[in-house]
């Protein structure tokens, strides 16, 4: 599976290097009171960080991303690929997720995560030839749910105890996961109505996009 570089027009995808480590280390920084059910470093934690994500990478599991706001040229988060799994017996993709994906607070509500989802999704779908794109998130976390609800993604159910929570305070504890995805049958319809939104957001009188 390869690791392309994803443009649209207000953010470029590029796969995560250490080169990444001052702009991520800004993003991380300031307002983090939108980080608190996710995975977000801090700033003297990007560098392991960045170790930890290219390690995944390295064992195939992941394929994580810098987002690089295109107006500025400078790291406003991560996103990645993960958890790719192919039909028995062949290199061909069946289903991924998308997910570890974070923004600084002054690039939340811009159009950028609406942007990398669809670049991510169209590459998943388009290019890869995906069946499915996964999206999961921690069940408590209510404004994340409405955003993965928000880019036509369909909930599925909560899974108990599915992963590492990562609230304060719960460091080696499970969380329940809200599971949503996309399908190959869906796409067209999800890929008309991301556009749809994308044109909207930050037009005079447009609702801000979801954030999470």
């Amino acid at each position: 599976m390869d690791h392309p570089v994803l443009e649209g027009c207000r953010v470029r995808l590029e796969p995560l290097g250490h080169h990444h480590a001052e702009g991520l280390a800004w993003a991380a920084g300031g307002d983090r009171d939108s980080f608190s059910w996710t995975w977000v470093p801090a700033p003297d934690e990007v560098g392991p960080y960045i170790d930890l994500q290219l390690e995944r990478a390295e064992a195939g599991w992941l394929r994580p991303y810098a987002q690089i706001c295109l107006v500025s040229q400078r790291a406003v988060g991560a996103t990645a690929y993960l958890d790719p799994r192919q039909w028995p017996g062949t290199e061909r993709l069946h289903a991924i997720e998308v997910g570890f994906s974070w923004l600084t607070a002054s690039a939340q509500g811009t159009g950028v995560n609406l942007e990398s989802k669809l670049l991510l999704f169209e590459n998943a779908f388009e290019v890869w030839e995906a069946a499915r794109v996964d999206l999961k998130t921690d069940a408590r976390n209510s404004r994340s749910r409405a955003a993965i609800a928000g880019l036509g993604a369909q909930f599925e159910g909560v899974l108990r105890n599915w992963s590492r929570s990562w609230a304060p305070g719960e460091e080696g504890r499970l969380r329940d996961s809200a599971m949503y995805s996309v399908v190959a049958e869906e796409w067209p319809r999800c890929r008309a109505y991301l556009r749809h939104r994308l044109a909207e957001t930050g037009r005079p009188g447009s609702r801000p996009e979801s954030r999470g």
